[in-house]
């Protein structure tokens, strides 16, 4: 008896990291989509790099990095990185690319 209700509360738990991962997983997308459509850049993918427990600065905070790659002129490919802190964006990095 016991046993089952931890089993579904772990069963409840799971389903609410994987509804929430999925919420950041759009509100990542559309940044990215609009990131690129501000800076004329065409949007090719968005995936999930990892979570990672220390920020590029130094400091402890659970965040996750998701990596989109996008392209200037149709013919090239560059990656960037979005990092998100629950669902607020912490910091968008984008290399240098050709205009």
């Amino acid at each position: 008896m016991i046993s089952d209700l931890f089993a579904i509360l772990g069963l409840v738990c799971l389903c609410l990291l994987f509804w929430q991962q999925r919420r950041q997983a759009e509100l990542v997308k559309t940044i990215a989509t609009r990131q690129c459509k501000q800076l004329d850049l065409q949007l090719i993918s968005v995936a999930l790099k990892g979570h990672k427990l220390k920020t590029p600065d130094g400091v402890w905070r659970w965040h996750s990095v998701y990596q989109f790659e996008f392209s200037s002129l149709g013919d090239d490919c560059y990656q960037g990185n979005i990092i998100m802190q629950g669902f607020q964006l912490a910091k968008v990095d984008l290399p240098p690319h050709r205009m």
